[in-house]
């Protein structure tokens, strides 16, 4: 991932494409197709596979654990990054008078159960300035009603990355409320810190390089009371007795993460997220980090002597792996770009490029040669 010759043998279908387009869909690694061709062998063998069905499992918790700072005990999988936040909606069990606080540059996984006209909490909403969220502007939106704050670790519009040790002084000094935030942005990219958070959210198929499908939940232990899920199924209750006696007595959820767990794990996805993160922890996080900052800065930029609009900060400390702009032609510019076997992210005039630690300079160098030639040839146009 790191290296030409890793590269070429782990992502082969990089050789014939610039891919800056991770922030959407990731590019699995030679081994997550062979963990999913594992899980079809193992599935043939009825329910005899299901030991090694929840031996990946263990493992993918165990994996995804390591990089939240968590044990495997505070860690569940669920469908993904949406149902674990509609779970959480279900384990709050807001009331008429509560609080809860999103912000304009979530994804809308984290904010949108909380706009449902079915949720009794009054919604705050944190506005970012030039592109960024300031604590101070939090501060006041924050009182003895507020019962949830929830952020994107870093942003999927323009890749804004947070200063969470702020937030978590903030949140605590001045409400009882709780701290949810969504990695999904930021997981398999960047080193987490992730002390103070309450929930810890990520989907499956963008950074980590796994499959859709997933959903990575984290509970702190001590949070485990307040994230309770009460919702039907079998593994996550307490009482698990489909058959027989006691059937259907009152059943309990299990306390925290377990709780999100509320059906049959997705195993063809369980299987590939621990092939894909045992991928990325055999790299190392911070390498990929290290490899991939400089791409970062160069891209920037580059991009900046273009005649567009930046939506990034400038500011190197609050980006990570996302570079967005605006152009008002930029559905004709990604033409151009595709057309040069280029991947990026367009909608509505906002582009965003993602850069992973399987990207090199020449990809920013031919990135930045066709974005430039494209943008000539509209505006000469």
């Amino acid at each position: 991932m790191i290296d030409t010759q890793s590269r070429e043998r782990d992502f082969p279908s990089l050789k014939n494409m610039t891919y800056l387009n991770t922030a959407a869909e990731g590019i699995p690694p030679r081994v997550v197709g062979a963990a999913l061709e594992q899980y079809a062998r193992d599935k043939l063998l009825g329910m005899d596979g299901r030991a090694q069905h929840f031996a990946q499992l263990e493992a993918a918790r165990s994996l995804t654990s390591e990089l939240f700072g968590l044990t495997p005990t505070e860690v569940a999988i669920c469908s993904c990054s949406s149902e674990a936040f509609n779970l959480a909606a279900l384990a709050l069990r807001l009331v008429d008078g509560d609080e809860v606080v999103i912000n304009d540059l979530d994804y809308p996984a984290g904010s949108t159960p909380w706009l449902q006209p079915n949720c009794p909490a009054a919604v705050k909403i944190w506005p970012s300035r030039a592109g960024a969220l300031h604590v101070a502007d939090l501060i006041p939106l924050l009182g003895p009603h507020t019962r949830l704050v929830t952020t994107s670790l870093v942003s999927f519009f323009n890749g804004f990355m947070l200063s969470l040790p702020p937030v978590v002084e903030a949140v605590r000094a001045h409400s009882p409320a709780l701290l949810a935030v969504d990695v999904t942005q930021a997981l398999g990219r960047i080193p987490l810190e992730l002390a103070g958070v309450d929930l810890i959210v990520s989907s499956t198929h963008k950074w980590i390089l796994a499959s859709h499908g997933g959903g990575l939940v984290g509970v702190p232990a001590a949070r485990a009371t307040a994230w309770t899920v009460p919702a039907g199924g079998w593994f996550h209750l307490n009482n698990q007795v489909p058959m027989g006696p006691g059937r259907l007595d009152p059943v309990q959820s299990q306390a925290g993460a377990a709780s999100f767990a509320v059906g049959m794990p997705n195993f063809p996805a369980v299987y590939a997220i621990r092939a894909a993160l045992d991928y990325l922890q055999g790299v190392g996080v911070a390498a990929i980090d290290a490899a991939a900052r400089p791409l970062v800065k160069a891209c920037y930029a580059g991009i900046k002597r273009l005649p567009v609009e930046m939506l990034t900060p400038a500011d190197e400390s609050v980006q990570a792996g996302i570079i967005a702009f605006r152009h008002p032609e930029m559905e004709s510019i990604q033409r151009k770009l595709h057309a040069a076997a280029i991947h990026v992210m367009a909608h509505a005039g906002r582009v965003r490029v993602a850069l992973h630690g399987y990207n090199t300079m020449a990809d920013v160098e031919h990135l930045l040669d066709t974005l430039s030639a494209a943008l000539h040839d509209v505006n000469a146009g």
